[in-house]
């Protein structure tokens, strides 16, 4: 009976064992033995695996996280500490791996995809910044939760006719940033793609939507910005308003996939293992509007991805 293993690497993002629950039970009834490898390429290089059947998977698709652990390895980026994989790869006869995770992830799949293990990589991360991906595992819970979390904070701030300067995750992308801020009604959204003048931009937006009988803000600013602290003493200082500055921070991670999470990472796990099935590996499944296809791995790390300026000015036009 040929192996196949499964490992969740990176940030865990929730709907990974969604993708876990559709990679073992599609690989048991296609005749593999399915090994979940524990805390990714950490436990790939030291065996730290376990067999898994349609009974490991029951009742996790509701769960946030990953069953199977994450860590980074920094020791698996080096040739022994690959060498060392490989040889556990080889001592189990697996014959091809589904990683789970982000770009970091997808690069240790190419290199062991470069040795001879056959990899396909799984988007799954909350910042939805992998290039060939329209959509990435995570990433609709993650805004469901931040819109939830500012929804409150923004009662707290009427009440007092505060500003909330809020600081979301993403990275170095503004996905998270941009899209929740639209959901939440922001006066301002801030994000790396975009340059912002901050007297313009929000100083000045502050002021104009005052005249308009507005006492209360939320500013929405993408990790890769940062610095909210440092704008909420600026802004309380220019404009008079009480403002408070909340880094929302790993919340963003946690938590019960949505619909939406669910769906993507039954289906991107249920690909991966159909590739390989056909002996196909070195692929990186991927949605594009909608439809899960999939990419040669290096091709799909050299591609880049940009932001929706459309919907960035949008975003200010009715903002105000």
């Amino acid at each position: 009976m040929k192996t196949i293993g499964v490992l969740t690497s990176g940030g865990d993002a929730p709907g990974m064992n969604a993708a876990i629950r559709a990679v073992v039970r599609a690989g048991c009834e296609s005749g593999f033995r399915v090994m979940g490898i524990r805390r990714g390429y950490n436990g790939l290089m030291y065996g730290d695996m376990y067999e898994m059947n349609l009974r490991s998977v029951s009742n996790i698709i509701n769960r946030g996280g990953t069953i199977l652990y994450s860590a980074r390895s920094p020791e698996f980026k080096t040739e022994e500490g690959m060498q060392k994989a490989i040889a556990v790869c080889k001592e189990v006869d697996m014959v091809g791996i589904v990683v789970i995770g982000g770009d970091g992830s997808f690069r240790g799949a190419r290199d062991l995809s470069l040795r001879g293990i056959p990899c396909v990589g799984v988007p799954g991360t909350i910042d939805n910044d992998i290039a060939c991906c329209d959509y990435t595992i995570g990433y609709d819970t993650a805004m469901n939760t931040v819109m939830e979390m500012v929804d409150r904070l923004r009662d707290t701030s009427e009440s007092h006719d505060r500003c909330s300067v809020v600081e979301v995750m993403g990275r170095r992308a503004g996905y998270i940033a941009l899209n929740s801020g639209i959901a939440c009604g922001a006066t301002t959204i801030l994000i790396p793609e975009v340059p912002f003048d901050f007297e313009r931009d929000v100083i000045e937006r502050m002021r104009r939507t005052q005249k308009t009988g507005k006492r209360h803000f939320i500013i929405i600013v993408a990790e890769g910005v940062g610095g909210v602290q440092e704008m909420s003493d600026r802004i309380q200082r220019e404009t008079g308003v009480e403002s408070r500055a909340t880094v929302l921070g790993h919340v963003q991670r946690g938590g019960s996939p949505t619909v939406r999470d669910r769906v993507a990472g039954s289906q991107m796990g249920y690909r991966a293992v159909e590739l390989l099935k056909s002996g196909t590996g070195n692929r990186v499944v991927a949605m594009q509007k909608d439809a899960i296809v999939d990419y040669d791995i290096f091709e799909a790390l050299n591609m880049e991805k940009s932001i929706d300026l459309d919907l960035y000015r949008l975003a200010h036009e009715i903002s105000i």
